[in-house]
């Protein structure tokens, strides 16, 4: 089995290829609709991406810096936090004006984490109600130049921190980014990799400004998404007499927190290594199914390497005996959904003794879980980690709004069908 390409490197690999001026053939880009959106964003912005005719590559021709043009429409970034948020950095320097909107979920989003330092930095930003307005949609007005500044981000957060190294990449001066705990690093990997004038240092993460356009490769394979490749990982373990394969997986190690949450577990996942891709080590993952599981506890510390994965991880607790508590994860609240919410609902409705706190839960497990209707609240994450909780129920669960899925993962529900027919209804 095959993950769709990772998500966070796909939507880098356009928004990083659009500072380049050379063609870059893009392979196995993460096929959802997030990522389209920020396709679609970056050609209203004059960045050509095409697909490459008689081939599965897409293929990037940037503008370099100082080259994108004022779009004459909106630039919509869907229902993605990671396009509207990446986008902001990309265009606070960019001297052009444009507005960035989005679908009625992420209006309702805030961005003030974002806009906030983006502003202290001379960006021009704000939402309908004003300079103070934190919701999309927002407008963007052009500055003659941003001043890099030292930020420190009270909550880790890799998209936070990309779009502050995409702006100080248009500042005078030096901007550096340091966060309570580490998180997602494929912005520094990949933007040091292609020439960026970005660094790591003593744990801050220092752009200065970009003087000439990005070193782009001639082809690029984008690797497996390892939070897509979790939930095929969760169904092996969950499902006695199950063998699943996955290969092609990044396992960044700002990426395999799931992995190591597992192993506390009492779950054994073989890695066998393959050849590393854009930058990040890669590999095919094993699992058999009927392991005995145990509690554990998710720190705060370790939230920032997992965040997409604890609504899948609270299903696998389930399984687990004894307690798993999770805190550190109000983050969670302000995604697609309230996913901490709806995750406690969902669980509390199969039969799942389960506590909600304000910024994690408390789960006791083994529980044998009951089919129930499931409302995935336009949230994709919730409609797929459901998806796997209803191949441990007895009936059928109906998950409403299981289309929410090919936001990341096209095909999931037609996959999980396959693999196990009638386990949903």
């Amino acid at each position: 089995m095959l993950a769709p390409g990772d998500k966070s490197i796909s939507h880098r690999t356009l928004l990083f290829g659009a500072l380049g001026t050379t063609a870059m053939a893009v392979r196995n880009l993460a096929p959802g609709a997030d990522v389209r959106s920020t396709a679609a964003c970056l050609r209203a912005l004059g960045v050509s991406i095409v697909s490459a005719e008689g081939t599965a590559a897409t293929v990037v021709r940037g503008v370099g810096p100082g080259g994108f043009r004022s779009p004459s429409v909106p630039l919509d970034c869907g229902n993605s936090g990671t396009t509207m948020r990446l986008l902001l950095g990309l265009v606070a320097g960019a001297r052009v004006a444009c507005t960035l909107d989005g679908d009625a979920s992420l209006r309702g989003r805030p961005m003030r984490r974002v806009l906030a330092p983006l502003r202290a930095m001379g960006a021009r930003m704000e939402g309908q109600g004003g300079p103070e307005d934190e919701r999309a949609p927002l407008q963007v007005e052009p500055v003659q130049t941003l001043v890099g500044m030292a930020h420190r981000l009270p909550i880790a957060s890799a998209q936070v921190k990309s779009a502050l190294v995409l702006a100080g990449l248009a500042a005078d001066g030096e901007t550096r980014v340091r966060e309570p705990e580490p998180s997602r690093d494929h912005t520094e990997r990949m933007l040091a990799a292609w020439g960026a004038p970005v660094r790591v240092e003593q744990g801050e993460v220092v752009a200065t400004r970009l003087l000439r356009p990005l070193s782009l490769p001639e082809g690029l394979e984008v690797p497996g998404d390892p939070s897509s490749a979790a939930f095929w990982v969760g169904a092996g373990l969950l499902v006695p007499g199950a063998s699943v394969v996955v290969r092609s997986v990044d396992v960044n190690p700002t990426r395999t927190g799931f992995l190591a949450v597992l192993s506390r577990m009492g779950a054994r996942v073989e890695l066998e290594p393959e050849a590393g891709r854009a930058g990040d080590p890669v590999a095919t993952l094993r699992v058999r199914g009927g392991q005995a599981l145990r509690g554990t506890e998710i720190r705060p510390g370790e939230v920032p390497s997992l965040l997409d994965e604890i609504p899948l991880l609270a299903i696998i607790a389930s399984q687990a005996s004894g307690e798993t508590r999770v805190t550190g994860a109000r983050e969670l609240r302000v995604k697609e959904s309230d996913r901490l919410r709806h995750l406690v609902l969902g669980l509390r409705a199969m039969g799942a003794d389960i506590d909600e706190l304000d910024d994690g839960f408390v789960l006791r497990g083994p529980t044998a879980l009951r089919a129930a209707p499931i409302d995935a609240a336009h949230d994709h994450r919730i409609a797929m980690s459901f998806a796997i909780a209803g191949l441990l129920a007895e009936g059928q669960t109906e998950v409403e709004g299981a289309e929410w899925a090919d936001i990341s993962y096209p095909g999931f529900f037609a996959a999980l069908e396959r693999a196990a027919p009638g386990a949903l209804g």
